[in-house]
């Protein structure tokens, strides 16, 4: 597995700070880099999927989760950040589809962290229009920062 240095973790953050921009949206993603063998048992635990994927998402702020009644003092909420979630990419995975795909490492964690965020915040590509619409987004935030096919 290629080290993930210093140049591609700021990549991964201009990358998110450019999908965050885009989407209009300001708030904290944890972003867990990870081997094939962990990425495998996050997607049978937490998808029900017994084989590794390239990068899973996990939305702190999902519609009708945990509804609860709690009484939130709107002042002293602004001192807590927005929690998004989380994103885990498989770096092996990342490296194995740059080079399918004939390009960079860094165009495919870039990709990968940008399909991830677009998850936090409910895009998803179950239906072709709905595939359309976040690959569209995807692009063009991919765009904005360089890192083109």
């Amino acid at each position: 597995m290629e080290p993930i240095d210093e140049a591609k973790q700021d990549l991964l953050i201009r990358c998110l700070q450019a999908a965050a921009e885009s989407e209009e949206v300001s708030g904290e993603v944890v972003v867990t880099l990870v081997n094939n063998e962990r990425i495998h048992e996050l997607n049978r635990q937490y998808r029900g999927v017994d084989r590794p994927t390239d990068v899973l998402s996990f939305a702190m702020n999902e519609a009708g989760e945990g509804e609860m009644d709690i009484y939130v003092d709107e002042e002293e909420i602004e001192e807590f950040p927005n929690m998004l979630g989380d994103i885990v990419i498989s770096v092996p995975k990342a490296q194995e589809q740059a080079k399918e795909y004939g390009h960079s490492l860094e165009r495919e964690l870039g990709f990968l962290a940008v399909h991830g965020f677009l998850h936090l915040l409910g895009y998803d590509h179950g239906t072709e229009e709905e595939e359309k619409e976040m690959f569209s987004r995807q692009e063009a935030i991919l765009q904005k920062i360089g890192l083109t096919r």
